[in-house]
C-alpha cells in the first residue's frame, strides 16, 4: 500500500523525532533501553560527549516513553515502537486493540479508515489481523510516529498514513471506519461529547454512513445518549474497565460486556432489575464491564441470585455457581457497620491480611485499614456496602479457597 509522506521542515518536533530514525539515533535508543531514569543527568552528560545535545535529549525522552509503554504494549513491541507523551497516555492497550481488530476481521472487514489514529496502536492491531488500514491524524508529528511504528513492526505494507483533518477524508471505499475522538484538552478530560475532537455528532454521522463502524467513547456515557442504531460494548481488561465502543452494522439495541484477557462476552438487551433479598452464603461482585453495560440482572440469573440492595451491584446467593462474569466471596459475617466492633473482631481472629472493598460506602479502605491495626497469621475479605438501605460490613473469603494476598 502506498504511504503518504509528509515533510514539515519547520516543525522542530518532527525534526527532533526523525533524527531518532537515523543509525545514530537508533543506536542511542538501543543503548538506553535499560537506562535508570534516576541517573538520567549523569547519562545525558556522558552521551553528550559523543552525540549532539538535541539528539541525546530526544533519545532520553523516547526511552522514558518506551518504558511507560511496556504496560500497554509489552516489552517486545514497546522497545521497537515510537511514542509521544500524549500517545502513550491515550493509546489503546494492546489486548483491547487486538480483541477489537479480531472482531472486525470476523465481520469480514478487509479495509478500515482509522480516524484520529494517534500513535497507531489500533492500526497496528488491525494490520496484524490482516486488515488494510488508512491511519489519519491531523498532527504531523503523530503521523511520523505512526509511519515509524508501521515500519518497525513490519506492517508498512498494510498501513497507509495520512496527515489530514479527519472530517475532510473520504471513507466511502472502506468496509469500516474506526473513530477515536480526542477526549482530552489542555485542561484535562472533556465530558461534553460535542467538545470532543471531532465532535461526537460528526463521528456518529460518519459511522452511520459506513457498512460497519466502531466508535470509541468514554465508559461513563449515559445510556440515554446511546443511539438506537448502535450496539454498545464495554470492555474490561484484568478487571479494569478500559473503554466503551459503539458498534454499527452489528446488533442494534444490544449491550455487550467483554472481559479480557479471557475474552468472555455477555450480551443482551437490558433486563429488568433482579429482586432484593438478605445476604446469603455467597456474594458475587460483577465485573465492571457488566455493571457499566447494565447486565447485572443477567449475572444474577446465572447464579440464581438476587441483589442485596436495589442500588448496589452486589449479588447474593445461597449456592456457589462458577461464573467468569463475577468474583465470588463466601460470607461468614454480616454486621451493621461499626469500626470498634470490626477492630475487635479482626483482633480476636488474628487477621493480618485483609482485602478491603467498598461499594455504596463513604468509608475509605486505607483509612479503615489504619484504624484496624491488622496483625496475625490469618486472612479475610472485608466488604463495606449497604444492604436493604443500611450500611453493613461483610466478612468472608474468596470462594473456592483462594486466600487474599493484599495486606
Amino acid at each position: 500500500m502506498t504511504d503518504v509522506p509528509t515533510n514539515h521542515p519547520t516543525d522542530p518536533s518532527v525534526t527532533a523525532f526523525t533524527a531518532l530514525l537515523t543509525d545514530e539515533g537508533r543506536a542511542l535508543l538501543d543503548e538506553l533501553r535499560d537506562h535508570d531514569p534516576a541517573r538520567e543527568l549523569a547519562t545525558a552528560t556522558r552521551l553528550r560527549r559523543d552525540h549532539p545535545a538535541e539528539l541525546v535529549s530526544a533519545a532520553l525522552g523516547q526511552a522514558r516513553l518506551r518504558q511507560r509503554a511496556v504496560a500497554k504494549f509489552g516489552a517486545e513491541d514497546a522497545y521497537r515502537m515510537f511514542f509521544t507523551p500524549n500517545g502513550v497516555e491515550q493509546a489503546t492497550r494492546a489486548t483491547v486493540a487486538t480483541y477489537r481488530a479480531r472482531r472486525l476481521a470476523g465481520l469480514g472487514v478487509r479495509g478500515v479508515a482509522d480516524l484520529c489514529c494517534g500513535i497507531g496502536g489500533d492500526a497496528i492491531a488491525m494490520a496484524r489481523a490482516g486488515i488494510h488500514v488508512l491511519a489519519v491524524d491531523r498532527s504531523p508529528l503523530t503521523c511520523e510516529v505512526v509511519r515509524a511504528n508501521a515500519a518497525a513492526l513490519g506492517l508498512a505494507g498494510l498501513i497507509e498514513v495520512r496527515n489530514a483533518d479527519v472530517t475532510e477524508v473520504d471513507t466511502s471505499s472502506y468496509d469500516a471506519v474506526f473513530v477515536d475522538p480526542a477526549r482530552r484538552g489542555g485542561r484535562g478530560r472533556i465530558f461534553d461529547p460535542e467538545a470532543y475532537s471531532p465532535p461526537l455528532s460528526w463521528a456518529l454521522a460518519t459511522a452511520l454512513r459506513a457498512p460497519y463502524a466502531a466508535l470509541k467513547i468514554a465508559p461513563g456515557i449515559p445510556h440515554e445518549a446511546i443511539p438506537e442504531e448502535a450496539e454498545a460494548e464495554w470492555i474490561s481488561d484484568a478487571g479494569d474497565v478500559k473503554e466503551a465502543v459503539l458498534w454499527f452494522g452489528t446488533t442494534p439495541g444490544t449491550h455487550r460486556a467483554t472481559l479480557l484477557p479471557q475474552g468472555t462476552t455477555l450480551t443482551g438487551t437490558v433486563p429488568p432489575p433482579p429482586p432484593v433479598r438478605p445476604v446469603g452464603r455467597y456474594l458475587y461482585e460483577p465485573d465492571g464491564a457488566v455493571i457499566r453495560a447494565h447486565l447485572v440482572a443477567k449475572v444474577a440469573e446465572e447464579v440464581s441470585g438476587a441483589l442485596i440492595d436495589e442500588t448496589i451491584a452486589y449479588i447474593t446467593s445461597d449456592t456457589l455457581h462458577p461464573t467468569p462474569h463475577a468474583t465470588a466471596y463466601e460470607i461468614t459475617d454480616v454486621l451493621p457497620f461499626n469500626v470498634k466492633k470490626l477492630r475487635a473482631l479482626v483482633r480476636e481472629r488474628e487477621i493480618g491480611i485483609a482485602v478491603i472493598k467498598k461499594r455504596g460506602s463513604a468509608v475509605e479502605p486505607d483509612d479503615l485499614r489504619k484504624k484496624l491495626k491488622l496483625s496475625g497469621p490469618n486472612t479475610c475479605v472485608i466488604i463495606l456496602t449497604r444492604a436493604a438501605g443500611a450500611p453493613v460490613m461483610l466478612l468472608g473469603q474468596m470462594a473456592g479457597g483462594t486466600a487474599p494476598t493484599a495486606a
